[in-house]
């Protein structure tokens, strides 16, 4: 009897063998049914960018109005008696150094004998105690 259910259990896993591990188990179906998932979102974001496409070339073909909006916007072209203005922002030059002790870097606490001498002088201010590493 006993040889009889061992039988039965090795044929039994034989049997379940290509289910589970074969060339047609449910691990290779949940395998190709992610990647099928993935081929169609890609597939949407093509098929949503060639709509697009279209209709800008539609809108080339069929419009003045685009033509122009794109020799302004991509060309610098202006009509003609139409005066241009280029409005510059200037802009504050960022400085090196920190604002407030708190925007201050921590100094490196592997310091070379050389740099931890110079930082152990009192600094005037918080800022001054910030040093740069040593070069290697």
């Amino acid at each position: 009897m006993r040889k009889l259910t061992v039988v039965l259990v090795v044929l039994i896993a034989l049997l379940q063998y290509p289910l589970w591990l074969g060339k047609g188990s449910w691990l290779r179906v949940w395998q190709y049914s992610q990647q099928i998932e993935t081929h169609e979102k890609r597939n949407e974001y093509y098929r949503q960018r060639n709509d697009t496409l279209r209709a800008e070339v539609r809108d080339l073909k069929q419009g003045q109005s685009a033509i122009e909006e794109r020799a302004r916007s991509e060309l610098g072209l202006v009509k003609q008696d139409e005066v241009f203005f280029q409005v510059i922002q200037n802009k504050q030059p960022a400085s090196n150094k920190p604002t407030s002790p708190l925007d201050a870097k921590p100094v490196d606490s592997k310091l070379s004998s050389t740099d931890a001498a110079t930082t152990q002088a009192k600094p005037s201010s918080p800022v001054d105690a910030v040093s740069p590493p040593a070069a290697p």
